[in-house]
C-alpha cells in the first residue's frame, strides 16, 4: 500500500502500479468543454491530499454517485503524474472492510511520533508563561480544546493540510519565537507564546477533523466570519472565563494591566497576516506583532519548500518546476560545508563554472 505522499514523491511520466488507501472527502461533478459528464474527487489520508479524475467511460463510473463524502477506499492503478498531479488511466476501487479502516485511522506511526513530540513541546512551552493571566488563558485553552487543536490543520491547503498541522505549525512558531527573544531580549516572550498559540486557532471551526477522518470539515461558522474573527472571539470568551477565576482576585495590582495585556493579545491575533489584503483587520503595530507575522509567513514558506521538492518535476539537474503558491521554480539547495577526511585533499569546486 502506498500513501498519498508517497505516490506524489515517486509517480513520473512512466505509469507506477500501487494501491491507495484513502479517504474520499468529495466528489464533484463536472462536465468537459465537450459537455462529457465527469466525476472529480478529492482524496486524503493522513499526510496529505490529491485529485483525481473519473471519466464517463470508466468501469465503475456510475457507482461512483452512491458513495458518500468520507467512504474509505483502497484505489489500485497504474500512476503518473504531470504538471496537473497524479493521473490514473486504469484505476479501480474498493470500500475499505472494517479492520481496513481501524488500521488506515491509526495513521503514520513517524508523523504521530513527530506530532506527539511537538504536543510536549508546546506543553512545556507554556508551562514556563510567566504572566498569570496569559498562563491560566492558555492553560484553559488546552483543557477544553486540546483535543480539538490537536487534530486540526493549519491550512485547506499549501501548507500543513493535514490532521494535526495545526499543532505542527504552532510548536515550531514557538520554538522560533523562543530562539527569537535571546536575540531580542526586549521582547514579550510570554505574549509572543501565548500569542502564537492563539493566532490561529479560529481554525479549530476552519480546518478540523473529525474524531475519527482524515477529511476536514466545514462549520457555518467558519465559512461567515473566518478564522481571525472567531479567533479574536475565543480569545474575548476564554478571558471572561478566567477573570471570573478566585485566582484572578490577585491580579488587579499587576502591571500592565490585565486589560492592556489583552488588548495586546487581540492584536496579535488580529494582525498576523500582515497586511489589510491577505485578511487582517489591522497592521502589525509592536515588536511581538510583527514577530508573529514574519514567524508565521516563514514556518509556512518553509513548509512549502519541503512538499515542492517532493511534488515538483525536476525539469533540469537541481531546478525544480515552480509549485504553487511559491513565485518561483525551487533550485535545489546548496548541502552544508563538511570538512574533508584527508587534510591533504585539495578544494575543488563542483557545479558548473560561470565564467568557463
Amino acid at each position: 500500500m502506498s500513501s498519498i505522499s508517497d505516490l506524489i514523491e515517486e509517480a513520473g511520466e512512466i505509469p507506477l502500479p500501487a494501491s491507495l488507501e484513502c479517504q474520499l472527502e468529495s466528489k464533484v461533478s463536472r462536465t468537459t468543454r465537450t459537455d462529457k459528464p465527469y466525476w472529480e474527487l478529492t482524496l486524503v489520508d493522513v499526510r496529505g491530499n490529491c485529485k483525481i479524475k473519473a471519466w464517463n467511460n470508466h468501469p465503475q463510473f456510475s457507482e461512483i454517485e452512491n458513495l458518500s463524502d468520507g467512504a474509505f477506499l483502497i484505489i489500485e492503478g497504474e500512476w503518473t503524474q504531470n504538471s496537473y498531479g497524479l493521473d490514473s488511466k486504469a484505476w479501480s476501487w474498493a470500500k475499505m472492510r472494517d479492520d481496513q479502516i481501524d488500521q488506515f485511522l491509526l495513521g503514520d506511526p513517524e508523523l504521530a511520533k513527530k506530532q506527539s513530540q511537538d504536543w510536549k513541546d508546546l506543553q512545556g512551552m507554556l508551562a514556563q508563561i510567566a504572566d498569570p493571566r496569559l498562563h491560566a488563558l492558555c492553560q484553559l485553552f488546552i483543557r477544553d480544546f486540546g483535543d480539538r487543536f490537536r487534530r486540526t490543520a493549519a491550512a485547506k491547503k499549501n501548507h500543513h493540510a493535514r490532521r494535526g498541522g495545526l499543532l505542527e505549525h504552532v510548536s515550531q512558531m514557538a520554538r522560533a519565537a523562543v530562539a527569537l527573544c535571546e536575540v531580542y531580549p526586549t521582547l514579550n516572550r510570554d505574549l509572543l507564546v501565548s500569542g502564537i498559540l492563539f493566532h490561529d486557532c479560529g481554525k479549530l471551526w476552519e480546518n478540523c477533523y473529525p474524531e475519527n477522518s482524515f477529511a476536514q470539515t466545514r462549520t457555518l461558522a467558519g465559512e461567515l466570519l473566518s478564522h481571525i474573527p472567531l479567533g479574536m472571539e475565543l480569545v474575548n470568551h476564554l478571558w471572561r472565563e478566567t477573570a471570573q477565576s478566585e485566582a484572578a482576585q490577585a491580579w488587579e495590582p499587576l502591571v500592565p494591566k490585565s486589560d492592556e495585556v489583552r488588548l495586546h493579545l487581540l492584536h496579535l491575533v488580529a494582525s498576523h497576516h500582515g497586511t489589510l489584503e491577505f485578511g487582517s483587520p489591522v497592521f502589525p503595530k509592536t515588536p511581538e506583532a510583527y514577530i508573529i507575522h514574519f514567524i508565521d509567513n516563514l514556518d509556512a514558506k518553509f513548509e512549502m519548500t519541503q512538499d515542492a521538492y517532493q511534488k515538483s518535476e525536476e525539469i533540469s539537474p537541481g531546478i525544480y518546476q515552480r509549485q504553487f503558491p511559491l513565485s518561483a521554480g525551487l533550485v535545489a539547495p546548496l548541502p552544508s560545508f563538511q570538512a574533508p577526511n584527508d587534510p591533504s585533499q585539495s578544494s575543488t569546486q563542483n557545479g558548473s563554472d560561470l565564467f568557463s
